[in-house]
């Protein structure tokens, strides 16, 4: 029997875009002998959507007559069991569209990739590929990620965080003047793909950065940016238990900082469609030109800080190397990565359907693993005549 796999992406992200070609990626190379798939597309406002029109790449140029075609649907769960179902339902007749057996969020940036959508899934009792809840919204917080890696003895960039919502541009640019000197490079704290990041060199560009990055989030960041920088990726598959490393790779940017357009704008026609290809069209070499010993170092920091922060599935790490003094640094993790980065596992022999295998095996396994831990107690409390209000608080003496 195959396994019912929906595969979710899209959302209310600025890399909406990127999700849905990534997604789309994924669905070609998954097995058609193993999995039944189900696409699920979540629009822009949130609303979700399954029907085979999903699965055409073409559909995406007019997606308000895509959606015409496509069925509005939700998750329930019933019995220990999930399923995907109308919304809203009919009056007359099943609602059911089909039970689910695993769910594959292929989604990138906030609402999606930050901890929300798993942590709906979580809710449903729907078993999901990629991180948990926790490693979901570390990875995506930049500052947070930082914090974490640091206690764990990682190399990253010192860095401020500022609110924009508590501070004034003139308070932020003082702070950033006293710690750092120019150049700084200032970030959208929880935004992926590149979005809102710009470096600055003097007072003018950076409060100019401030606005940008605000755009985007409510809170940024500010580090030096490191001048003569080189970039240095690799994935790691597995769970906190075990995982493995990729080859690693070296993006080549156009400007100071690898763009948006850098990423999925500069690869020329890809696909039927003649649209992005995702990262997987991006300008790289791969195998990165690095010795055996600095490959062998960031091969096995990224599996390190991946098991340490309690990734599961795929992740992309991303590392910056200081020329002027080859130091190396972890820039920030990509808990989704676009295209799942499958051209890192190639070179190793991994194809991507196997890549894909592997993650939704991890799915199945943390949720036998997590079937044998106990999260509640079969005891009513309240059938026991339980105090109620003020006093029946928690911790109260009953």
């Amino acid at each position: 029997m195959k396994t019912k796999l929906a595969v979710l992406f899209g959302g209310k992200s600025v890399e909406h875009e990127i999700s849905v070609i990534s997604a789309l990626q994924a669905i070609e190379n998954l097995n058609r002998d193993k999995y039944d798939i189900i696409p699920v597309y979540i629009s822009k406002s949130g609303d979700m959507y399954t029907g085979e029109i999903l699965l055409c790449s073409e559909s995406y140029r007019d997606i308000p007559e895509m959606l015409k075609k496509s069925t509005k649907v939700t998750f329930a769960s019933d019995g220990g069991k999930a399923y995907l179902v109308r919304c809203p339902a009919k009056k007359f007749g099943s609602n059911t569209i089909s039970e689910v057996d695993v769910a594959f969020p292929i989604v990138h940036g906030t609402n999606v990739e930050d901890g929300v959508l798993q942590g709906y899934l979580k809710t449903v009792g729907l078993p999901f590929v990629g991180c948990d809840v926790l490693a979901s919204a570390v990875g995506m917080d930049k500052y947070v990620m930082k914090a974490m890696l640091r206690d764990g003895g990682f190399p990253v960039l010192d860095s401020l965080r500022f609110s924009g919502k508590n501070q004034k541009k003139n308070e932020i640019t003082k702070a950033v003047e006293k710690k750092f000197s120019y150049p700084v490079i200032v970030k959208p704290v929880n935004l992926g793909s590149s979005v809102g990041i710009t470096v600055a060199h003097d007072r003018d560009s950076l409060e100019k950065a401030l606005g940008e990055a605000l755009n985007y989030a409510d809170t940024i960041i500010v580090e030096r940016a490191i001048v003569n920088l080189r970039e240095i990726n690799c994935s790691v598959v597995g769970d906190a238990s075990h995982a493995e490393a990729s080859e690693c790779e070296e993006p080549f940017m156009c400007d100071e900082i690898l763009s948006y357009e850098d990423k999925y704008m500069s690869g020329g026609k890809g696909g039927k469609s003649g649209g992005s290809k995702g990262m997987a069209s991006l300008k790289r070499k791969v195998p990165a030109d690095i010795s055996p010993e600095l490959r062998e170092k960031i091969r096995k920091m990224a599996v390190d800080s991946f098991r340490w922060l309690g990734c599961c599935g795929v992740s992309r790490i991303d590392f910056m190397i200081d020329a002027d003094t080859d130091e190396l640094f972890i820039n920030e993790f990509n808990t989704i990565p676009g295209s799942l980065s499958f051209y890192l596992w190639k070179p190793l022999g991994v194809s991507y359907t196997e890549l894909l295998d592997k993650l939704i095996s991890l799915a199945f396994k943390r949720q036998r693993e997590a079937s044998e831990i106990t999260f509640s107690f079969d005891t009513n409390i309240l059938a026991m005549g339980a105090p109620t209000g003020a006093k029946g608080a928690k911790g109260a003496k009953l």
